[in-house]
Formats: C-alpha cells, structure tokens, sequence
C-alpha cells in the first residue's frame, strides 16, 4: 500500500519526515506509518496543482478532461476489489458495504465526465449595439477536506465535478482513513492524469488541513465533518472571501406517527439508524414516536436491532466496528452519560460481548429519552 504523501505525481515523505499510525479498528492493530503533511507538504502540492493548472490540464479542451475522467472511472473499477479491501480494513465497514462505496466512485466520476463539455455560458440580447455573454472558467485549485465514514466517496463526490469544470486539486483525507486516498493518486497517475491536477496531502486537520484552507493559491474548499471544524474553514475562507461548500454534522429526528407501517418502519429503521455503525451524517438516530404507538414500536425496534450481525469487516457482518478509540469511547461516554440523566437502555449500550477486541459498539436502544439528553 502507499504511505506517502502523492504531489505533482509522485510519492514523496514528508517535508520533516513525520508520520503517524492508522489502525485497523477490528483489531486496535497499527496498519501502516502515513507521512504526516504540514504547511510545507501543502505548499508543495498547491503549487503542483497551479503549474499543472497553467500547463497541460488549463489547456485541454472540456471533451478530452471528460475522457481523461472515464478513463480513471474504469481504472477504478478494474482495482474495486482492492480499494474496498483497503476501506475496510481503514474504516471497519462490512467489505460488501466498501464495495458498493467504490461502485458509487465510479458512478459519480462517470455523470461528471459527461459533464466536463456541456459547461456552458449564456449570450444575453441586450440590442445590436451590444454584445454581451457569460464565459464560465475554473475557480483554479481547490482544496478537499474529507472525512473518515465514507473516505473515497466523499473525496469523489467534490473531485469529480471540480476536475470536470478544469479545476486541479488537493486532496485531505481523514487522518483516521488515509489508504484509499492515497491509491487513488497512483490510479490517476496511471490512467494518464498530468501531473499535479490530483495531489494527496495526508496528515491533521489542524495542520495539513487548515495550511490548505490558508494557502494563497487555493481558490475554492470544500469541507466536510463537525460543525465545529467547519466553523474555523468557514472563517479561515472568509478571510479570502473564498466559495466554501460545508456539509456538517446533524442530530436527524424522524417523526413516528400513529398511522406508520411499524413492520416496514422497524425494517427501514435497522439500515437507517445502524448502517455504517450509526457513522453516518444522515441517520435517523433520534426517534419522535406518538405516545399511542410507542411501547409497541419500542419493543419492535429492540428485537430488530437484537438481530443486526456484528463483526469485523473483512466478516462481512451487517455492521463493523467504529472507526477509532477516540469515537469509541466518546459513544461509550455519551451512553453513561443518557444513563445518568434516567434514560433506559432497551438493548446493547456498550461492547458486544463475543467481540473483546476492537472497537465495538453493540447496536442500542435508549428509551425516556429528554431533549437536553
């Protein structure tokens, strides 16, 4: 696997030769030692992004970006197998759950590719003493500040459309899931992409990420994680009146009424609520259930999620473990504290008891839950 940082098409240390250690969260085993950008890594890749910008990449035509962007989609498919067993064993996810998260890269690059050529601007008829039109161009480069629950998904996601406008990129991986970010600058490399239009920075938010956001040369970022964090990039961009994109975190109610389908709502529920371990930005994690229907649904939810399978990923389980120890215990802490404050534990609230290693969460139902919990 690659463990370097990839700038200007290359796989270099770190300026200052630091690193730092992924973990397989099924195991709490080291994986690999990750080169550890900081502020001179990012400057690096931000001025590869800029030459490759002014050079070969600024002056290919729209229909040959759109190419080149096919051509990566089926370099991706060829090796889906191996990003999958990458993502799994990064993030925990079930590898069933990892293979469709590539088959999703591959889709998203396809739809942007056949968009790379149909940017258009507007003629605006303002009488024949007038010419008047709109030209849309690059923003120039940008930065993409990913996270650790679907890492290669979410880099595509911003990527696609940014490489399928002209623009050229550095990417940010979670810390917690740098792999597959890493081989997908291999993969583009050898799918014929120029030099320095895809660089991947890996390291801290707080060093690598925020050098990102303040670089001169960066034009545009996207950012997504905590609300916190996207404060700092919020303010960090306005700084430059840069275009930011944010997509943050949530607490989602789902509102349960009366007449609800509870068969199918519970069945809905399961994927909903502990899909990826519950590690996603839209599960339905809180319930609001009308009091008539409560009990029963309570009881149903319970049984359900009693028989969601838990395992290591390469088990291919119905869920994995979470990512980290850090968001491990912060779950674990979140539970003693509902506990404290008189909600019940219905079922799970803590480690599974077949799985002593790794980092587990039981799937949980908390009931007499308050608003303030």
């Amino acid at each position: 696997m690659q463990t370097q940082l990839f700038i200007d098409d290359a796989f270099v240390p770190a300026a200052d030769g630091r690193t730092f250690t992924t973990f397989d969260p099924s195991t709490e085993e080291p994986i690999a030692e990750i080169a550890r950008g900081s502020t001179a890594d990012v400057d690096r890749a931000a001025r590869a992004a800029r030459r490759a910008l002014d050079g070969p990449w600024g002056r290919m035509t729209p229909a040959a970006r759109g190419r080149l962007l096919l051509r990566l989609a089926d370099a991706i498919a060829v090796r889906r197998d191996e990003l999958a067993l990458l993502e799994t064993r990064d993030v925990g996810k079930p590898l069933k759950e990892s293979r469709g998260d590539v088959d999703g890269v591959v889709a998203t690059l396809v739809y942007n590719a056949g968009a790379a050529d149909k940017v258009e601007g507007a003629s605006i008829p303002l009488g024949p003493d007038f010419i008047d039109f709109t030209l849309l161009e690059p923003l120039g480069v940008t930065a993409h500040i990913v996270p650790w629950n679907y890492p290669l998904g979410m880099a595509m996601r911003s990527l696609a459309p940014a490489l399928a406008a002209g623009c050229t990129a550095v990417l940010k991986p979670a810390e917690q899931s740098p792999l597959t970010a890493l081989l997908l600058g291999e993969i583009a490399r050898n799918a014929g992409l120029p030099a320095g239009v895809l660089n991947v920075v890996t390291g801290y938010g707080e060093e690598a990420g925020e050098a990102l956001v303040r670089h001169p040369l960066v034009r545009g970022v996207t950012f997504t994680g905590s609300v916190p964090t996207g404060r700092r990039v919020m303010a960090l961009a306005a700084l430059r009146t840069l275009p930011v994109v944010l997509e943050l975190g949530g607490k989602n109610p789902l509102l349960v009424f009366p007449d609800a389908d509870l068969d199918r709502l519970v069945e809905d529920l399961a994927d909903a609520s502990f899909g990826n371990s519950g590690q996603v930005c839209s599960s339905a994690s809180r319930l609001l259930v009308h009091a008539d229907i409560a009990e029963r649904l309570v009881e149903s939810l319970a049984e359900r999620a009693g028989r969601v399978t838990v395992g290591a990923g390469l088990d291919d389980r119905d869920i994995g473990p979470v990512v980290s120890a850090e968001q491990y215990e912060r779950i674990l802490g979140y539970l003693d504290g509902a506990r404290a404050d008189g909600a019940r534990v219905i079922i799970g609230g803590g480690r599974p008891a077949d799985l002593p290693r790794g980092w587990f969460v039981a799937p949980t139902v908390v009931d007499a839950v308050t608003p303030d919990m």
